[in-house]
């Protein structure tokens, strides 16, 4: 059942709404699980996860014991014109949780929002990449998570969990607003943006199922991916242009990789020579890549998961 969540008038003449989509089990006291995606306007991984999880819900209605909300679109300004943020506020949506009732029109979206989530047993924000990396799936937590944070991470066929300082985890966030106020909140990144993964946002969906399940919320069937590696900050290495040029990748996403590996080279088009040669400092899993070439002096290559030799 589609609900509007906030609405509100723009000086064009135009209306912002933000609506969710409700789905009710057979157990009305059961459990309430919520699904965000959509805010940021690039991000399109969450919008496939959004509709492959209500098509699930809706072949399957007897296997639903709880509730389930799934908020599509936070940002449908942003999905509209393709930008990340809120189109002509210059506002990233992400920082402005928990909102404000009394301010700008973003920060007053933002507390309804927040407060339209208040109370549910879990929440899953979904966000992609940018344009330029490509991210296997993971979901990242604080870098001090709880037993329960990181067991219900699992759950969720992720390749990584990553307990980090995240901007998405840490600092004004939806997600540390909502585990802040007890409703246990994580944030999976994948993918790239203005792009759509089918493959990993079906095992996605298969993941909030085997969390719905664990909840009690979910009484059908579910596919498990294997157990997912848990890394902490500093077991990541972060690959990073030192000129500027085209970035040539020697390598694939998930590829493992050794240490003084070459990893990719920055060459120069107009003098076709190579800049430099990219080297990986470790042994480890290459899971973040960059898919876009032109780079800069600091642009991200990729990370790489630390491995013992």
């Amino acid at each position: 059942m589609k609900q509007t969540v906030f609405s509100a008038m723009l000086p064009i003449g135009e209306s912002l709404v933000v609506q969710k989509n409700r789905m009710r089990g057979t157990r009305r006291d059961g459990p309430r699980i919520a699904v965000v995606t959509g805010m940021y306007g690039d991000e399109l991984e969450g919008q496939f996860v959004a509709f492959e999880l209500a098509r699930r819900l809706n072949d399957s209605p007897g296997d639903l014991r709880g509730t389930v909300d799934i908020y599509p679109a936070l940002n449908p300004l942003g999905l509209s014109s393709h930008e990340h943020g809120v189109p002509q506020f210059d506002i990233d949506l992400e920082r402005t949780f928990p909102g404000n009732p009394d301010g700008n029109l973003t920060e007053v979206l933002a507390d309804a929002v927040f407060r339209d989530i208040l109370g549910a047993r879990a929440c899953v924000v979904i966000h992609s990449s940018d344009a330029y990396v490509r991210e296997m799936t993971q979901v990242r937590i604080d870098e001090s998570p709880t037993t329960d944070l990181v067991d219900l991470a699992s759950l969720l066929n992720p390749q990584i969990i990553w307990a980090r300082a995240a901007l998405s985890t840490s600092g004004p966030s939806l997600a540390r607003a909502l585990n802040a106020r007890g409703c246990a909140t994580v944030v999976v990144e994948m993918g790239a943006g203005m792009s759509v993964s089918k493959d990993s946002g079906s095992w996605l969906v298969e993941g909030i199922l085997r969390l719905m399940e664990r909840l009690h919320a979910w009484a059908g069937s579910t596919i498990a991916l294997p157990y997912p590696r848990v890394v902490r900050g500093g077991n990541v290495a972060v690959l990073a242009a030192s000129d500027p040029g085209l970035f040539l990748s020697y390598v694939g996403h998930g590829d493992r990789v050794r240490r003084g590996d070459v990893v990719g080279s920055i060459v120069n088009p107009l003098e076709g020579t190579i800049t430099s040669e990219v080297r990986t400092p470790c042994n480890g899993l290459v899971f973040s890549l960059r898919t876009y070439p032109v780079v800069q002096p600091g642009s991200l290559l990729a990370r790489i998961l630390e491995e013992e030799r």
